[in-house]
Order: C-alpha cells, then sequence, then structure tokens
C-alpha cells in the first residue's frame, strides 16, 4: 500500500512544524509549563494547524495522546446537534492522564452555523476544567465573540517558498527522488504557501517519473509563470485579440479556473516595471474580477471584461 506523504511526514512534534516560528515557540511554551489555554489557530489551508494541534496532544499525553484528543471536522457536521452529542459526550467524561485535561480539537470551526457555536460556548464553560478547546479555522472573524473572548488566537500565515524548499528537500531525499532545487522551488511558489498541496504535488511527481520543471505543472493543472508574463503583457499591450485567445487555452487547453488565471497575473503584475498609478489600476481590476468569480460570476465574462481593463490601462501607459 502506497504512504500518502501528507501523513507519512506530518510532523510529529512542535519543533518540525515548517514557517511557523513565533506560534511554535508560544505553544512550547504552553507545552513546558504543561498548561494549555482554549486556542484559535486562524489561516489558510495546508500551512500546520491541525498538525499544530495533533503535535501539541502527542508532546503532553505521549504515546496514549489518541485517547485523549477527539477531532472533528465542523464542515461535516455543521449543526448543533454534533455539538450536543460528541462533544458533550467527549468533554464529559474525566480525563485519564495525569494532567487532568483532555483536548477537543474542531477543524473548519468557521463552518459552524452560529447556533452550534452558542452551544459550545456553552460546554465549554461547563466542561472548562477538563477540557481544553482547540478551533482552526480560515477566518477567526467567523467565529463568535463570546467563543474569541474565551481562547488565545494564534495566526498561522503561508510557508515561505525557502523554508517549503527545505522541507520537499528533506522529503526528496528520503524518498530517493532525483530532483533539482529550480524545480522544488517551482513546486513552493506555484503551492502559494500551501505545504500539503507542495507534498502532493512532489508525490506526484515522484510518481510520474519525471521531475522536469514542465511536467511539474502540468501536475499541478497550472500554467508556467512565464505563460501569466506573456499573457500581462499581451494585456498590458493592449492586444485584446491575442490576450484573448491566451486566456482560452488556458481555459480549455490547460484546464485552469478563472480564479487560477487571475492570482497569476496578480503574480505577473507586482512584477511588472510601470508606473505605480496603473499597477494600482490593474491590481484593483484583477480584485474586482476574482470577487465577482467568488460570488458566482460566469468565469468567461468576467475575465474578459478583467482583460479589456487592462488593455485600456496599458494603452495609457503606451
Amino acid at each position: 500500500m502506497i504512504d500518502i506523504w501528507t501523513e507519512k511526514y506530518r510532523p510529529k512534534n512542535l519543533s518540525e512544524i515548517v514557517g511557523q516560528e513565533e506560534n511554535v515557540r508560544k505553544l512550547k511554551s504552553f507545552v513546558e509549563r504543561r498548561e494549555l489555554p482554549h486556542l484559535i489557530f486562524a489561516g489558510p489551508s495546508g500551512i500546520g494547524k491541525t498538525t499544530a494541534a495533533l503535535a501539541i496532544a502527542m508532546e503532553l499525553f505521549g504515546q496514549d495522546w489518541k485517547q485523549n484528543i477527539l477531532e472533528l471536522n465542523a464542515s461535516n457536521e455543521r449543526g448543533i446537534d454534533v455539538i450536543r452529542e460528541n462533544v458533550k459526550d467527549f468533554a464529559r467524561i474525566m480525563a485519564s492522564n495525569d494532567l487532568g485535561f483532555k483536548i477537543i480539537f474542531l477543524d473548519e470551526a468557521d463552518q459552524l452555523t452560529p447556533e452550534a457555536q452558542a452551544a459550545l460556548r456553552r460546554t465549554m464553560e461547563v466542561y472548562s476544567s477538563t477540557t481544553r478547546f482547540i478551533f482552526s479555522c480560515n477566518y477567526s472573524s467567523q467565529i463568535i465573540p463570546p467563543i474569541q473572548s474565551r481562547t488565545v488566537v494564534m495566526r498561522f500565515k503561508p510557508v515561505k517558498p525557502e523554508d517549503m524548499v527545505k522541507r520537499l528537500r528533506f522529503i526528496s531525499d528520503q524518498e530517493k527522488l532525483t530532483i533539482d532545487n529550480e524545480s522544488l522551488l517551482s513546486i513552493a511558489e506555484a503551492s502559494e504557501g500551501d505545504m500539503r498541496r507542495a507534498l502532493n504535488v512532489l508525490q506526484s511527481v515522484k510518481a510520474s517519473g519525471n521531475s522536469g520543471a514542465m511536467n511539474i505543472f502540468e501536475i499541478q493543472g497550472m500554467a508556467n509563470k512565464e505563460s501569466f508574463r506573456k499573457l500581462a503583457g499581451v494585456s498590458l499591450a493592449g492586444l485584446f485579440n491575442d490576450a484573448r485567445e491566451m486566456l482560452d487555452r488556458m481555459l480549455i487547453e490547460e484546464g485552469l479556473s478563472g480564479i487560477d488565471i487571475i492570482r497569476g497575473m496578480h503574480s505577473a503584475i507586482r512584477k511588472e516595471n510601470m508606473p505605480a498609478k496603473q499597477k494600482i489600476q490593474v491590481i484593483m481590476a484583477l480584485g474586482d474580477a476574482e470577487f465577482r468569480l467568488v460570488e458566482g460570476s460566469n468565469d468567461n465574462i468576467q475575465l474578459d471584461a478583467m482583460i479589456a481593463r487592462i488593455c485600456n490601462i496599458g494603452q495609457e501607459i503606451n
């Protein structure tokens, strides 16, 4: 059976977590004092929030850690019933360890309904002496204030490419995968701080038997940076029809989403040598398009409008 690398190489202690030095320092302090407050881990996916919660349990409870932590995904169990049943049942049982408390880890807690969060707040109050709650979420603002006021909020940041490359190099060596640092950097940059995504791509590279840069972009389902630079250049030159043809290739032949294209363009535009006023206008056009796509608008219409705006801005420069 093939091991999933995201699990095989998941850090077993806080010291192994990549790219979250300040948070790791604080969490180590809690563990060393053997005093754990309720916590909120906020930040995007794939950057170590779940890993940090599990590492805390491993370090506090040792071999018995699995018996002392309840892990739930709120996006799968959004209603109030899960709070009343799973959480309450686990919380009311006295801890069998010498610390006197257990941990409930609630992943994607910002997906819980306000009613479920209110029930959870009451459970926290009743069982605070025997249970510590760790909430993982993308946006801490989606957690109701009564819960936020009872927790320490820790913000996790996307993993920097240089930190990610070091970890990818270690894993590549362990798996005897021959791959150069340039290709690892391509994976890191395209993963946009998501360590889980980077590891999945690296494992796919190993499975494909081809560690070349172009193969890496194909595996990720992404255009390479040069494609986005060309699209930005053609758009800023005011060549709408040419830019639209490039968009069609990205959407149809390469299978990119509108969001993928906007974010790739954003990275390319940030590196363009152009007047600040026009760069601001282009970035605003990208932001408007992304917002509308997230709201459910048609990709083709919004991308056409975005490219048209960028072409007009480019004509001002020229």
